[in-house]
């Protein structure tokens, strides 16, 4: 299988777990007799493990080479899928949920590290699509467990065989991960040698935009990830609406980021960045909006529609402006801080979001995800540079 195939599945299976989790939790949670806010367990234990396999990623393939780190990784997620079908308790979901984390960040840090030496601009925008594919697939997966009878442990075990499958694929690729091309694209320049005048990490931590950065990927990550959980939740506890149309709204929600993403590289450039987000921005506020109101399902399925098609282009397009809000010097540091704290923010936030409607009723999601998007918002707003940073 070429390589670049194997690394456009390899992203299409980072996404799925993610779309599994919203349609399997109502049941999985009711089958062990845990409360709503339990996901946070999972959450902050996936993440744990998500941060520290992405930044050891780097060490592990300069000892055993990115083909074995890829085929590892794409073993552990397996275990961990798996872990999660015949889990008998929720202690054994959070451990299952760390072997989905330190694999899943050591596939996403390989993945990029190695398509950013080998492949286009063309082909990493649609290898970050591809991800929007793997969560839109995730909950049609569940859906289709579930109507089949075969409980959310079904749901849970055909994508773990399909990682097992993938790993496979990983170990008979190895030595052309280690000599291929793919992809007729030349390989990146390396970087010039230092020269000693880099900004020191502590100037770039010290800069305010940094952290006004930090806290729009926050926002963002509340507004994508809260919803993709527990739009689920809302439309059949809130709206009385049937499973497998909700499963499946759940899974154009994940869709709409998708097409979104294909779509905005088209357009981007001939509409400018700045005013992408912030027509991105309004899209947003108002798809979130619609979620909040008290209406029929069809109205919440709608928002989530327009939430997915506006979020689509903000993480990479923030991500693409770093440099204008903090120089060019701090422009790598400030992303890994960014990026990070969407980890956070896309752990916590949807946590706090699951207590609450635990508390409150799932009524609570469209009044949440609504502020998280005013939030980022206000973070972009004041000015053209998505942050307002100074000099």
């Amino acid at each position: 299988m070429p390589l670049l195939l194997l690394a456009y599945v390899g992203f299409v299976s980072l996404g799925l777990p993610d779309g599994l989790l919203g349609v399997g939790w109502p049941h999985l949670r009711a089958e062990l007799g845990e409360p709503v806010g339990a996901v946070g367990f999972i959450l902050f234990m996936a993440t744990g493990g998500y941060l520290l396999a992405s930044v050891s990623a780097g060490f592990a393939t300069a000892r055993v080479g990115v083909g074995w780190l890829l085929a590892g990784s794409t073993a552990l997620t397996a275990a961990g899928l798996a872990g999660f079908g015949v889990a008998p308790a929720l202690v054994a979901v959070v451990a299952a949920a760390l072997l989905l984390g330190l694999g899943a960040g050591a596939i996403d840090s390989g993945l990029n590290a190695y398509a950013a030496r080998h492949f286009g601009a063309r082909h990493m925008n649609w290898l970050h699509a591809s991800f929007g594919f793997g969560a839109t697939l995730g909950p049609l997966v569940m859906t289709g467990a579930l109507a089949a009878g075969l409980s959310w442990r079904g749901g849970y075990g055909a994508v773990a065989l399909a990682q097992g499958l993938l790993a496979v694929g990983f170990v008979a690729s190895v030595r052309a991960w280690r000599d291929g091309q793919p992809g007729g694209s030349p390989p990146a320049a390396p970087p010039p040698p230092s020269t000693g005048a880099e900004p020191r990490a502590v100037r770039t931590l010290a800069l305010p935009a940094v952290w006004r950065g930090a806290a729009a990927f926050i926002a963002y990550a509340g507004v994508e990830l809260g919803a993709g959980l527990w739009a689920y939740t809302l439309l059949t506890s809130g709206r009385g609406m049937d499973e497998q149309l909700a499963g499946l709204a759940v899974s154009a929600y994940w869709g709409s980021l998708f097409v979104g993403r294909l779509l905005v590289g088209a357009v981007a450039e001939q509409v400018g960045t700045h005013r992408m987000l912030t027509g991105s921005l309004a899209g947003m506020v108002a798809g979130a909006a619609l979620v909040a109101a008290p209406a029929p399902g069809p109205v919440a399925v709608a928002g989530l529609m327009l939430v997915g098609l506006a979020a689509a282009p903000v993480f990479p397009l923030l991500t693409l402006t770093t440099a204008e809000r903090v120089g060019d010097g701090h422009a790598d540091r400030a992303i890994g801080v960014q990026v990070g704290a969407a980890a956070l923010g896309g752990t916590a936030l949807p946590a706090g979001i699951g207590v609450l409607i635990g508390r409150l009723g799932p009524e609570v999601l469209g009044p949440c995800v609504l502020g998280f998007a005013l939030v980022l918002a206000a973070l972009y707003l004041p000015s053209r540079r998505p942050i307002g940073v100074g000099p």
